[in-house]
């Protein structure tokens, strides 16, 4: 029997994974439920998980002398309302709107899977289910406590689904070597003004008025900083300040993000953001602060893994199932992602599976809240984890 066929045979315990992940979604490293369920769940299978940096590693093979490789699947949700119209629609508040839970759930029934073929393996597999991938925060926890160490991690892949694309369910598309996703920076501006009457705005320093000047003149960075072609997204996300509407208010502050694909770029644009931010402040006697909150690299995907990743995905899931993604640039660069920390520490792989195309009638993309996936993409997913570790191991002995 094939890994996909084997896999199939556990649609419903892997489907059934997914649902209670998805009705229970959790947030960041806030993930209580979520974690008591998938630690329970490998218990069951046999495994011993162990909490690690707010997610939860476990262990699969050692029978045979051989390389560890790393397998992820990230399981935090997003604050979001859930507005698709499902049975197991989340009952929290949050909503897997970016899938978290297919990748939870797919990674379990990977564990199921190894567990029968535990003899088989050249090495040995870490399964790592991670929190806070949302906030870009929860790849770099599990690090600091040892992740990558006991044993020493020798490779990494990850599979990513997607919804709202061409690409029918259960198609595969993996990255090129080389840059796979945007660089991202998190940042928080503070301004301090000084407080006053509305009526008496002279007696006061408007740090509302510095907002509006600040975001206005960061758009220089992109307009006038950088060469034409080079990638750069610069954008506020939030701008707050004041409680009522006559009083000058005493603070303001904006926050969005930086997306980048060249180093250079990213590193001259945090620089220019904050001369711009500080002598537009000092202009109008005020002062500000810039702080980078998250600071996450581009994924950089290993050329020799991508290739062999590339006949494993052709072996167990067809030939016609895996796309070609040569002629397809910028597939994945918009957006960001901090399996980027690992891919920086071993050779690394990143793959997209569909779970539900626009013929099919999914139209929603990722991170909306009438994203629905279509839950036949489970088993292809499990499969594919679990039969390209293996063979990643057979071939790197």
């Amino acid at each position: 029997m094939s890994l996909v066929n084997e896999a199939k045979t556990y649609l419903e315990e892997i489907r059934e994974h997914r649902r209670y992940i998805h009705e229970h979604a959790e947030v960041g490293f806030e993930l209580e439920k979520t974690r008591q369920y998938i630690s329970q769940s490998l218990k069951e299978m046999g495994y011993e998980p162990k909490e690690v940096g707010g997610g939860i590693i476990a262990l699969v093979g050692g029978k045979k002398p051989g390389k560890t490789i790393l397998i992820r699947g990230d399981m935090d949700a997003l604050p979001i309302k859930e507005d698709a119209k499902v049975k197991y629609a989340a009952k929290t508040g949050n909503m897997h709107a970016c899938g978290h839970d297919f990748h939870a759930a797919m990674l379990l029934g990977a564990a199921r899977l190894l567990k029968n073929h535990e003899e088989e393996i050249e090495g040995q597999i870490k399964l790592m289910f991670q929190p806070a991938e949302e906030l870009l925060k929860g790849a770099k926890s599990m690090i600091e406590a040892g992740l990558m160490e006991n044993p020493q991690v020798d490779s990494a892949m990850m599979i990513h689904v997607m919804i709202g694309s061409p690409y029918e369910t259960g198609k595969l598309l993996v990255q090129q070597p080389g840059i796979g996703s945007s660089a991202a920076d998190w940042y928080e501006i503070h301004i301090q003004g000084k407080g006053c009457h509305g009526a008496m705005p002279n007696t006061g320093l408007d740090p509302l008025n510095v907002a509006a000047h600040i975001l206005i003149a960061l758009q220089e960075i992109h307009a006038r900083g950088i060469p034409t072609g080079s990638s750069l997204a610069l954008t506020v996300g939030q701008l707050h300040g004041g409680s009522v509407s006559n009083v000058v208010p005493d603070t303001a502050y904006l926050t969005g993000t930086i997306r980048t694909l060249d180093p250079q770029v990213r590193e001259f644009a945090k620089e220019r953001m904050v001369e711009i931010t500080e002598n537009v402040a000092k202009a109008f006697r005020c002062s500000a602060e810039v702080k980078f909150t998250t600071e996450c690299p581009s994924v950089i995907s290993d050329e020799k893994m991508v290739h062999q990743v590339i006949e494993y995905a052709k072996e167990i899931a067809g030939t016609k199932e895996v796309i070609d993604t040569k002629n397809l640039p910028g597939l994945f660069l918009a957006g960001s992602e901090d399996f980027a920390l690992l891919a920086e520490m071993v050779p690394a792989a990143f793959m997209a599976l569909s779970a539900g195309s626009t013929k099919e009638g999914y139209s929603y993309p990722l991170h909306h809240p009438k994203a629905v996936f279509n839950e036949e993409a489970l088993p292809i997913g499990a499969a594919l984890y679990a039969g390209c570790a293996m063979k990643w191991l057979l071939d790197n002995k």
